[in-house]
């Protein structure tokens, strides 16, 4: 297939709209169901490109879930805790696959984001990672491959319309990529930077303790910055994003809003979450949205008279502020990771408040000085690779 006719662009209005390459060689993917459209597929090359970087890095199978061409979550393929299990709603017993693990864990990160989201797979996808992605509201899949079993459970997705596709693992880009904006065409060479344990040797603070676990989740926050629109900071916590902040004019704004969703993550497995009775046959994505409202602060609208009922056998007691307070506390050993230097030390003071001990950041400031002192007053560890990782 050299070239593939999208129903329209961006928008409904934006048409004609295709995919084709510019030299007229075949394109790197087959659809082997549905009909991806053009968010689709800028979703789906930004999100292979993840999952094999991290796959290729850390050796591990890796997953991510992308909504609007930067990641909601990726994560590597590490096991399910009895914990995980409950949060994800894993209905299946018994051990899954490591793509399956990935996959769960990656949509785990802010289950809210990834609502419809596209799927990324480093390996072939198999039925575990299928079975539950058909309990999903998602938009599309791409990986190396299929089983016979998962694509049969894909391709009965979205009434047989759920999007398949399988890209060529071998494929490698043109060394230049062009972009036209208003009309103007913009080249640049493609981003092959490389990213792996050898970045992270430059540790600037006090403190050098580096385990190998953290190693990993330097890896897993930079190479998922490497895709998510910028400005993009990502909170990392055993080889899983559990917050990612894309798009932000302050870098402040975004360790902001990457520290809610790490502390929104880490929430989810509060008691009092876990313990919440819904009523029978409710879907994910309300429980989700139900789980979202309950653990904010306007927990009224879903426990009001009247209306509880409608989500829950039994009216859930109130999870306090204060007992939010004390429970995100206790978060620890998380790693945050920044796409360009910290300006400030705010951004510090910040992450340290969702249990971040590890930093990785490309360095560079003229006030980089401030923000180790501050790193160096909480014990954080901190380390600077000079690669500065902008995507647009």
């Amino acid at each position: 297939m050299k070239e593939f006719e999208l129903k329209y662009g961006c928008n409904p209005n934006q048409k004609p709209a295709r995919i084709y390459t510019k030299d007229g060689s075949e394109l790197p993917v087959q659809v082997l169901n549905g009909r991806p459209g053009y968010i689709n597929f800028l979703d789906a090359f930004n999100s292979w490109q993840l999952v094999k970087e991290l796959k290729e890095a850390t050796g591990l199978p890796a997953a991510a879930s992308f909504k609007h061409v930067s990641p909601a979550g990726a994560a590597v393929g590490l096991p399910l805790s009895e914990t995980d299990r409950k949060m994800y709603f894993v209905e299946e017993a018994g051990a899954l696959s490591p793509i399956a693990c990935a996959y769960i864990r990656a949509r785990g990160a802010d289950r809210l984001c990834s609502y419809g989201d596209w799927a990324a797979l480093s390996d072939v996808c198999d039925a575990d990672t299928a079975r539950y992605l058909k309990g999903e509201v998602s938009d599309g899949i791409i990986a190396p491959g299929y089983t016979e079993e998962a694509l049969e459970i894909l391709k009965g997705k979205k009434k047989g319309n759920y999007n398949v596709v399988q890209i060529d693992p071998a494929y490698v880009p043109a060394a230049q990529e062009c972009k036209d904006v208003f009309g103007v065409t913009f080249v640049q060479g493609h981003n092959d930077a490389k990213i792996d344990a050898s970045l992270l040797e430059n540790i600037v603070t006090e403190n050098r303790e580096l385990p190998e676990q953290a190693k990993i989740d330097m890896i897993v926050a930079l190479i998922t910055l490497k895709y998510t629109q910028s400005n993009s900071v990502c909170y990392v916590k055993d080889g899983q994003a559990i917050g990612v902040g894309a798009g932000q004019q302050s870098r402040i704004h975004c360790t902001r809003l990457a520290g809610q969703k790490a502390d929104n993550w880490y929430l989810r497995q509060h008691p009092k979450v876990l313990g919440l009775q819904f009523v029978d046959g409710i879907r994910r994505p309300d429980r989700d949205n139900a789980i979202d409202i309950y653990t904010s602060d306007e927990y009224e609208d879903i426990l009001a008279d009247d209306v509880w009922q409608q989500t829950f056998k039994v009216k859930p007691d109130v999870l306090t502020l204060e007992e939010k307070k004390v429970w995100i506390a206790t978060q620890s050993g998380v790693t945050v990771g920044s796409d360009a230097f910290f300006p400030f030390g705010d951004n510090v003071e910040r992450a340290r408040k969702s249990g971040v001990q590890y930093i990785v950041e490309p360095g560079g400031s003229i006030r980089d000085d401030h923000v180790i002192a501050t790193a160096n007053k909480y014990g954080i560890t901190m380390a600077f690779t000079g690669l500065r990782l902008f995507h647009h």
